[in-house]
C-alpha cells in the first residue's frame, strides 16, 4: 500500500468514526490507540479544535463527549485503551472503536470488553480492514429508549 493509499484509508476511517459518533465540531473529543497522534492531527485540521489524546492529558474528569479508539498493533492492548479512555467520557458520550479483522483473535472479543464497562453497541460498519463500532453507556441507551 502507498502512502497516499494509506492516508485516503485513514481519512475514511475517521469520516466513518466522525459519522458513526454524530460529531460536530463544538464536541469534545478524545482519542486513544496506535493511530492517535495522526487522527488527532485529522481531527484538528477538519476544526474538531476541542480534540485531545488519551496519552496526554493527565486528569480523567469525565468531560469529553467522544472517544475514537484506534489500535491496530495489538490486540492485547485494547481493553487498556478502552480502560485508558472511558474514565475521560460524560455519562451521555459515545464510544466509537476501531476493530480489526484479528481483534477478536487470542483473547476476549471488543464486543464483550464493551460489554463490561457498561456500554451497548448502536451501530457499526465494515470498512476495509475490519469495522467500526459505536457504542453508548447501557443506563443513557436505556433513558433515551425511555424518553
Amino acid at each position: 500500500m502507498s502512502a497516499s493509499d494509506q492516508v485516503r484509508t485513514e481519512q475514511q476511517l475517521v469520516d466513518t468514526m466522525l459519522q458513526l459518533a454524530r460529531a460536530t465540531a463544538s464536541h469534545r473529543i478524545i482519542v486513544a490507540g496506535s493511530e492517535s497522534f495522526d487522527i488527532y492531527l485529522d481531527l484538528l485540521h477538519r476544526g474538531f479544535s476541542r480534540s485531545a489524546m488519551a496519552a496526554t492529558c493527565r486528569i480523567p474528569c469525565g468531560q469529553h463527549d467522544t472517544a475514537l479508539v484506534v489500535e491496530r498493533h495489538s490486540p492485547k492492548n485494547l481493553e487498556a485503551l478502552l480502560l485508558r479512555a472511558v474514565p475521560f467520557l460524560k455519562p451521555q458520550a459515545i464510544l466509537v472503536l476501531w476493530v480489526g479483522s484479528r481483534q477478536g483473535q487470542g483473547g476476549a472479543k471488543p464486543e464483550q470488553m464493551l460489554e463490561r464497562l457498561g456500554f451497548r453497541i448502536e451501530a457499526g460498519t465494515k470498512c476495509d480492514n475490519g469495522f467500526v463500532l459505536s457504542a453508548r453507556r447501557g443506563e443513557c441507551s436505556q433513558m433515551a429508549i425511555a424518553a
